[in-house]
């Protein structure tokens, strides 16, 4: 058979991958300069090594899509400006983006860039992909999380390109929408510096154990479905992976594309990506067996059975090979060290090799088999480096470029927002205390409830409907007949989780963003107001430093919150009787279960309302107070409505990085 039309896309975390990404077949490869991308960690590019990349790349017929996938603080927009020049005259075949700012100023200022949307953009049914398309977005990389049922109808209704994550890690929230990491340590997943709280063990009453460490994702088996839906890209995450597993994934889906019936060899090959075990996920239904037992990546061969005199024994029935690399893993506490095997001998299964470092090996730890140097060998630099380097914009075209993100609105009186997640809160509200109120409750909830009620219909002009950040392609219709069903009765104020929301609500009812419609800068407020969205609101992990550096200050600020820091699709069995579980340093988290989605929560709220002046004196006047995952009580209400007015912080309660900031 010859060449399949499908591209199939590799990773590039340094020049050596790149190089193995080429060689292992692929037709695109996406990699990262070293800022505004979603794998800081990695090695990454300079510029003058990205433009060797594009020459050589070009030489080959093979594209090259630059990740820009992360939020952008605002004093960051200059730098932006300056990189999407250089990317421009550069001629990526594209950049791909997570900020709706960056979209707005690469629309704007440098048409001639493709912009594809990140799976960090959540787009997860065909509402998505839609608004998408309107906008001018070539291709949208899809969540992970999609059923194969609904993978069909996103793809019979898209309208521009598809690109699916095929294989590699998994992240156990949907992608862009976990705080987790952010919140224990102000490194955030959505600036790209995830520290993988998934990957860790927790205290689930006397056990300890890993609660959502997810398997690997392998599509191999539904290969030949997801190519006949016409999805565009096949995806292949690692940019933090080796040259060697770049080379082998590269290798074995470019047989089973092009050679479908040598499906099983390619199976083979993968074997030895030495990723962790395998699983389809949500495309092939097995998501029960989806938490792996450890977090290590890696082939376990083994138990260490005596470590004495500078030497290791241990019993395998895997064939080493002198320079393997492998880890090993204490079996006390979970901590692993590599090394590779050198002066090692094996007599059948027995193996005993050499060691002398600084790490203390035991009897009982495992070993996992984590690597081979492969025949191939890929430059680890390039020939020839050009020149060119990244020239500044001048600063006066950027002074009016930020001019132009300016929203013009005249100062607006102090409002206070409330969240309410159940009905029962309305019992314990007086309305006459607020100057909004969000219904974020479930689908069900909002079915059953009684719009006619007296006090809600003379309310109205103070209700506002939230939808939810996920709406499964089954549920879109279901929400669509609910709205307009809420329209009918008078009701047009709207919050929408995801931008692409708005299409489901009618053009005479007003939409407002939420803050998971992250504004971490200027120009996504402006885009937003561009939109035509009534309100908008900072994003929750954001910190003091950034806001004050806004000159769009029009947004709702939340000052009381439990924040979801993982929200998922992928159902997670804790033993405790109250859904509790601890970290590593005994805090409490706490799991809940909406319309599906499985959300975790810490177990004290996050509170700014000791900041509620100085936010003021810096032009912030409409604030939110959040009462989901609050414990349902006139108390509690009252409470935090007092501190609220005094500016007192309400305790128990943290700050996340409103402080510390956010990196």
């Amino acid at each position: 058979m010859g060449k399949s039309n499908t591209e199939l896309l590799l990773p590039a975390g340094n020049t050596e991958s790149f190089f193995a990404a080429i060689k292992g077949g692929a037709d695109a490869v996406y990699l990262g300069l070293r800022s505004f991308n979603a794998r800081g960690k990695a090695s990454n590019f300079t510029e003058a090594q990205l433009l060797a990349a594009i020459n050589y790349a070009r030489s080959k017929n093979v594209k090259v899509y630059v990740t820009l996938n992360t939020v952008i603080k605002n004093k960051e927009i200059d730098s932006l400006l300056d990189m999407l020049s250089f990317l421009e005259k550069a001629k990526v075949d594209a950049i791909i983006i997570q900020d709706w700012g960056v979209y707005l100023l690469a629309k704007k200022n440098f048409p001639k860039l493709t912009i594809h949307a990140s799976t960090q953009m959540a787009n997860h049914n065909s509402l998505g992909v839609d608004f998408s398309n309107k906008l001018g977005i070539e291709r949208v990389v899809l969540a992970r999380e999609l059923t194969m049922p609904e993978l069909e109808q996103i793809s019979a209704k898209a309208k521009t390109e598809l690109e699916l994550f095929i294989h590699g890690a998994l992240c156990y929230s949907f992608s862009g929408l976990c705080f987790f990491s952010s919140f224990i340590g102000g490194r955030g997943a959505n600036r790209g510096l995830c520290t993988q709280p998934c990957r860790r063990i927790y205290q689930d009453g006397s056990l300890s154990k890993f609660l959502f460490n997810l398997k690997d994702n392998q599509q191999l088996p539904n290969l030949k479905k997801i190519q006949q839906l016409g999805v565009h890209s096949l995806k292949i995450e690692g940019r933090m992976k080796s040259a060697d597993y770049v080379y082998q994934v590269a290798k074995a889906y470019r047989l089973a594309i092009d050679q479908p019936e040598k499906q099983q060899q390619a199976e083979d090959m993968l074997k030895l990506d030495f990723g962790r075990s395998k699983i389809s996920y949500f495309l092939g239904k097995d998501v029960k067996e989806g938490i792996a037992e450890n977090s290590n990546t890696g082939i376990s061969v083994g138990f260490v059975e005596d470590s004495k005199n500078g030497k290791v024994f241990f019993n395998s029935d895997t064939e080493l090979k002198d320079g393997d690399r492998i880890r090993i893993r204490n079996a006390k506490n979970d901590s692993t060290f590599n090394l590779k095997l050198r002066d090692f001998y094996f007599n059948g299964q027995r193996y005993s090799f050499n060691y002398d470092g600084k790490e203390i090996i035991r009897k009982g730890d495992e070993i996992f088999w984590v690597g081979r140097r492969g025949e191939e060998r890929f430059p680890a630099k390039f020939d020839q480096l050009p020149k060119l380097k990244m020239r500044p914009i001048p600063f006066g075209q950027k002074k009016s470029i930020r001019q132009q993100l300016i929203i013009k609105s005249r100062p607006s009186k102090l409002s206070l927002f409330v969240r309410i997640d159940k009905p029962e809160w309305l019992r314990k509200i007086r309305l006459d205390d607020v100057d909004g109120i969000l219904f974020s409750f479930s689908r069900n909830d909002l079915e059953k409830f009684d719009f006619d009620l007296r006090f809600i219909q003379q309310n109205q002009h103070k209700i506002y409907i939230e939808l939810p950040k996920f709406i499964s392609e089954e549920h879109l219709p279901a929400y669509r007949r609910l709205i307009q069903r809420i329209e009918r009765k008078g009701f047009r104020q709207f919050f929408v989780s995801h931008l692409s929301q708005k299409l489901l609500v009618s053009k005479e009812s007003q939409v407002s963003s939420n803050e998971h419609v992250y504004a971490y800068n200027d120009a996504t407020a402006k885009l937003l107001h561009q939109e035509q969205m009534r309100n908008f609101c900072y994003p929750l992990e954001g910190d003091f430093e950034n806001l004050r550096s806004m000159q769009n200050k029009q947004g709702i600020i939340v000052l009381h919150a439990y924040p979801e820091l993982f929200y998922s699709r992928m159902p997670v069995r804790i033993a405790d009787s109250g859904n509790q579980f601890l970290d590593d340093n005994k805090k409490a988290y706490r799991k809940t279960n909406k319309d599906g989605i499985t959300i975790v929560v810490p177990e004290a709220p996050v509170n700014l309302f000791q900041y509620k002046k100085q936010l003021m004196a810096e032009g912030f006047t409409n604030f939110m107070i959040d009462l989901s995952h609050e414990t349902i009580s006139k108390n509690v209400l009252k409470r935090l409505l007092t501190k609220y007015r005094f500016g007192e912080q309400f305790q128990p309660s943290t700050t996340f990085n409103f402080r510390k900031g956010l990196h």
